[in-house]
Parts: C-alpha cells; structure tokens; sequence
C-alpha cells in the first residue's frame, strides 16, 4: 500500500513514521482500516491430516511396475528363450542405470510422474529388443549362420531404434521447456530412460550374445523361429 518505515509490530497500535503529509496518513489509515476484520476470530477446531492418499499412490504404482515388469521379463524369455534372458539382463541393466542417474540429479525424484517414467523405459527397452530378436529372426530364416544373423540384425535395427528414440527425445526435451512440477520429473526420467534403453538395449545386449555365442558356438540359441 505505501513505502514507509514501520517502528513496531502491527498490532491493535502501532506508528508509521516518514509520511509524506498528513493526507497520505489519513489515506494509509483508512486502508488498513478496510481491509480489517470487523469481528475478532475464535478457533474453534483444529484438525491436521497426513499425506497418506499421495503415499498410497507411490505404493500402488510401485506394485503396477513389479509386476508389469515381471510378466514382461517372464514373456520375454519364454518367447525369445536364450536371447531373452539376455534382454532380460539388459533390461535389469537398464533400470540400474536408470536408478543411478535419477540419485545424482536434484530434479529426478521417484513421485507418480517418475513411475509412469519407468514403466515407459520398461517398454522402450523392451521394444528397442523385440525389434533387434525380430530382426535376427528373418536373417536365420534367410539362411545365414548364428553369428553373422546376430550382426546383421544389430546393423539393420539400429537405424529404426535411432530414430524412434530421437523423436521421443525430442519430445522429452518439448516437455522439460515448457512444463512444470510433475511434467518436468516425468520429462527428465523421460530422456535419461531414453539414453540408458539405448545403451543397454543395443551395446549391452549385444556384447553379451556375443559372448554366449562364443561360449557355445553349436547351440542355436533357442530363437523360436
């Protein structure tokens, strides 16, 4: 209401010095008048309550991601056999990761938004496999050996993989600008999920069908065909 220096707590009376003329003093006062309570105040109640329904929330998601993540592990490698199991380590790789990062960024907290933000990476990883297994498929029905299917189909599906994930980062990065609060949160898991799920998903998993290939060059590794 007015730039002017207060001397003591503003109470039933208190002084306001410095006033520009006694017109300005009449004006303040008369303000402060009318935004005053013209009956005094009594509490009757008071009540505190508990953020017990956002607690709930967390636990729920939490369970919707076990358990969406264990029939995701569990078809994975009924379907792909020994090449899900891979994806499988890939995947428990990529949630590692994905866990570490969130502990060394201030933004990055496990809320609702960091849930739906896990369970999103969950699928992208997932799918980032199914594509690269599926493309191993065609090669061994092409006739080429194990090793040179497997190289093939890393090759043919990372273009796809790249681009899928650009435009999903780019649209992470739409999020983080201009939202705010949760959509921020769900924005960072977003594109950290992103750059884990492609590290994991294309380097991790390949270097270890490599390495079971080598470790058993006969067994074809039980990709149903």
């Amino acid at each position: 209401m007015n730039v002017a220096t207060i001397q003591q707590h503003l109470g039933s009376q208190f002084s306001i010095t410095n006033m520009s003329s006694p017109q300005a003093a009449q004006e303040l006062a008369l303000l402060l008048r009318a935004g005053s309570l013209t009956a005094p105040v009594t509490i009757v109640k008071q009540r505190s309550i508990e953020a017990t329904l956002g607690v709930d929330n967390i636990d729920n998601g939490i369970k919707a991601l076990t358990i969406g993540i264990s029939f995701t592990l569990l078809f994975v490698a009924f379907w792909y056999r020994t090449l899900g199991i891979i994806a499988n380590v890939a995947l428990a790789l990529n949630l590692v990761s994905l866990l570490g990062l969130m502990s060394l960024l201030p933004g990055a907290v496990l809320t609702l938004p960091g849930i739906a933000g896990l369970v999103l990476t969950v699928g992208m990883a997932v799918d980032t496999n199914v594509l690269i297994f599926e493309r191993i498929k065609e090669e061994l029905k092409r006739g080429h050996k194990v090793l040179s299917a497997i190289e093939n189909g890393y090759k043919n599906a990372f273009s796809t993989i790249l681009d899928a994930n650009i435009t999903t980062m780019i649209t992470g990065i739409i999020l983080y600008s201009i939202g705010y609060g949760p959509v921020k949160g769900f924005a960072i898991i977003l594109c950290l999920g992103i750059l884990t799920s492609m590290f994991t998903g294309v380097f991790v998993s390949k270097a270890l069908t490599n390495l079971v290939i080598r470790e058993n060059k006969t067994q074809l590794l039980g990709v149903k065909l």
